[in-house]
């Protein structure tokens, strides 16, 4: 790959390799790849952290230059545009685990993978709070960032766990460009919510505070959950998706209304609404960002004009779109094997 890149002005260019390394920073990758969705045209400029102090001295250099910048970790919950990302893109592979036992504490470095490695270190020390989590694609960074959250164990499964009730402390890179360590009470979690949302802070490195359990208990509960997520969600090595596609809306439910509308199978070019879940999307057959836009705006019209609710998307678009695409919309049908929310009702019925 080239080190050179003619849209970045020359002198930004200069001086980003002469902070980062001019073997470390790229051009035109093609961001695809690297997101859940895989979807994406390609960025400007790329760079890998590796450490938390790589981390923070490349975000320090975009902001010292003023170049537009997106952190990338995991690439769940996004849409990355077909036209790509004008700026600088930092991968965040700044993924060391350190295990604190005598204080029941696990640090990690931002871009650490909350499954398998915040998960397995912790339960293979005997250490529990962290395994609720298993199956979810995020990064720790992006787990404080959206107060990742799941039912609490079956059978009961009567409330929802979230992450901040095992966050004790975070290091972080302030809008304000001061590296600091903050208390869980600074990123004022809500449901997918945290101060994140609206400060331009970013996390570098979070503390866990964790207390003594079972490792059988803890592996209970994951297999129980890895199931769930498997009933409900599409596999994403088979069918990638970004995750929910719409906002939570209490007490109706945004995927129970696109059903509701008969939805499920709906496709634009190679994106499609799965059966497996009405809120999720999943990238069928070499499926752009166009053919996603296309499909969201054809959801929340219908949904729009048989329901009365307004469908607003939960996932992040980053970077340039091109117009959505004009395929005419159609229905595919359910795959053999496929449950759909309908199935799974009928099968508790008959089970009770």
């Amino acid at each position: 790959m080239s080190t050179t890149s003619t849209a970045v002005p020359a002198e930004v260019l200069r001086t980003l390799r002469d902070a980062l390394g001019p073997d470390r920073l790229y051009r035109d990758v093609p961001l695809g790849p690297y997101t859940t969705f895989k979807i994406g045209g390609p960025a400007d400029l790329f760079y890998e952290a590796r450490t938390a102090d790589e981390l923070y001295h490349a975000l320090q250099a975009a902001r010292g230059v003023d170049l537009p910048f997106f952190l990338l970790g995991v690439g769940a919950n996004i849409l990355v545009g077909d036209g790509g990302f004008r700026g600088l893109v930092i991968r965040n592979a700044a993924q060391h685990v350190d295990l604190r036992p005598d204080v029941h504490q696990l640090w990690a470095e931002s871009g650490a993978i909350v499954y398998p490695d915040l998960i397995e270190t912790a339960v293979g020390a005997g250490l529990s709070g962290l395994e609720h989590y298993v199956g979810i694609p995020s990064t720790v960074g992006g787990a404080l960032w959206q107060n990742l959250h799941f039912l609490s164990p079956p059978p009961a499964r009567e409330r929802t766990m979230f992450i901040e009730e095992v966050v004790h402390s975070a290091d972080i890179l302030t809008e304000e460009g001061e590296r600091r360590t903050v208390g869980v009470d600074y990123f004022e979690f809500g449901y997918d919510q945290s101060i994140l949302h609206h400060r331009d802070d970013v996390v570098l490195a979070a503390t866990f505070q964790l207390t003594p359990g079972t490792e059988e208990r803890m592996r209970e509960i994951m297999a129980a959950n890895l199931d769930w997520r498997r009933k409900r969600h599409p596999p994403l090595d088979t069918e990638p998706s970004a995750g929910s596609i719409f906002k939570k809306i209490e007490g109706v439910g945004a995927g129970r209304l696109i059903d509701q509308c008969g939805l499920l199978g709906t496709r634009i070019g190679g994106a499609e609404v799965t059966h497996r879940h009405a809120n999720i999307m999943i990238n069928r057959d070499g499926a752009t960002a166009a053919d996603v836009q296309a499909l969201i705006a054809h959801v929340q019209d219908v949904v729009a004009r048989e329901t009365g609710y307004a469908l607003e998307p939960e996932i992040t678009f980053i970077g340039d779109f091109h117009a959505p695409s004009k395929s005419t919309p159609h229905q595919v049908p359910k795959p053999p094997g496929v449950l759909t929310a309908a199935d799974r009702a009928k099968q508790r019925q008959a089970a009770t």
